[in-house]
């Protein structure tokens, strides 16, 4: 017999996987979708009920049942649609994490369930099979304490109908159209029990995708979080933590390793001369330029202002400064006139290599002292310490 558990599946399943993930999204244009959807639910609902109530239809037909039956289902299950539709017109649901209210749907149709039960033994079974239905539904909505709640009432209801009464349970089968509506009715339950399964799998299908794309967005959150906003090289925070980490990969194999402290030569100027946001698009361009440059292992970052810093695993000392001679003379010989015809734009750079008894504070130190050397020196040059 189809009841208004067909409805619960018929939900989209992306939007389920967007209830998992996102509870909290109450934007006009989530709560919008919402009701819509409530609102394909509801006609689902009724949908089920209108087979459900066919069904009896059969068995009053062959004097099973009073004509009554059919109809009084139909209605309850209306009556019930009708109060969560008002109460979802009027956005209640939009008030809970749960905005189908489930654990209050399930527990409306299973109470329905009970009554008719009760009320038309002899066609018990068939209720009993729609209830069990309704609550397999019910789960894939509720959390684990509501699940337990609606079990334990479900459990109390069934104490009292096999052991607080006397009822014949049963399913009629003496005629052929009563075995025609018997076949029918557990047709349909077994029909939903598919299509419950064709619908857990969607979502769980659903729910990976969505995981796979919360994980590749969290990964973007954190390389967002360690670059520069302006340049696109990593910030102080992040490139301040990788020479440790060079350091530490250098002395375990034995390779060399170089850093390089680089400065835009009188970068103070190009801002008061030409204003903020040209003074911005040089230190873009500069980093661009950069990357395009340099290898893939290679190390870039924004040290503070106008400052970079550059580390070279695997360098020697003279592939570095050769490689920092190479990167100054790209700079000098870049056409600045885009931002002014009067501009230039040339750096300086202080290039170290590891010594044994360097730790990651006199490396930066000693990448600092050769930058400063090579400032004394006149700028636009690379010194060596």
């Amino acid at each position: 017999m189809s009841t208004a558990a067909t409805s619960f599946p018929e939900r989209n399943a992306a939007e389920v996987a967007d209830l998992v993930l996102a509870s909290d999204a109450t934007s006009p244009d989530v709560c919008a979708r919402r009701m819509r959807q409530r609102r394909q639910m509801y006609v689902g609902q009724v949908a089920s009920y209108s087979l459900g109530a066919s069904v009896l239809l059969l068995y009053a037909f062959d004097g099973a049942v009073s004509t009554n039956v059919p109809t009084l289902f139909w209605f309850g299950g209306l009556l019930i649609i009708g109060t969560f539709t008002v109460l979802s017109e009027a956005g209640v649901g939009d008030r809970f994490a749960d905005h189908y209210l489930t654990v209050f749907q399930i527990s409306a149709h299973m109470a329905l369930q009970f009554v008719f039960l009760v009320s038309v033994p002899t066609l018990g079974i068939a209720f009993l099979a729609v209830l069990f239905l309704i609550f397999a539904f019910g789960t894939l909505r509720m959390t684990s304490r509501q699940a337990m709640v609606t079990w334990g009432l479900a459990t109390c209801g069934l104490a009292f109908v096999f052991l607080g009464s006397d009822l014949p349970i049963g399913l009629p089968v003496a005629s052929r159209i009563e075995r025609a509506a018997s076949m029918l009715c557990f047709a349909l339950v077994i029909g939903q029990c598919a299509f419950l399964g064709l619908f857990g799998a969607t979502l769980r299908k659903i729910l990976y995708q969505r995981s796979n794309e919360l994980k590749a967005a969290y990964r973007r959150i954190e390389e967002l979080a360690e670059l520069d906003e302006l340049t696109g090289s990593y910030n102080r925070r992040c490139i301040m933590r990788l020479p440790d980490a060079e350091i530490e990969k250098s002395r375990r194999t034995g390779s060399p390793c170089a850093i390089a402290l680089i400065d835009l030569d009188w970068f103070k100027r190009i801002n008061d001369a030409f204003g903020h946001p040209v003074g911005d698009e040089v230190l873009r361009t500069f980093a661009l330029t950069i990357f395009a440059n340099i290898r893939p292992e290679d190390r870039f970052g924004r040290y503070g202002g106008e400052e970079f810093l550059l580390l070279l695993p695997g360098a020697t000392s003279e592939a570095a400064s050769r490689m920092l001679d190479r990167l100054r003379r790209i700079v000098a010989e870049l056409d600045w006139s885009a931002f002014s015809p009067a501009m230039s734009v040339t750096i300086s750079a202080g290039v170290v290599t590891l010594r044994d008894v360097d730790t990651a504070d006199t490396f930066l130190a000693r990448a600092d002292s050769a930058l400063y050397s090579a400032k004394a020196q006149g700028r636009n040059r690379i010194a060596t310490g």
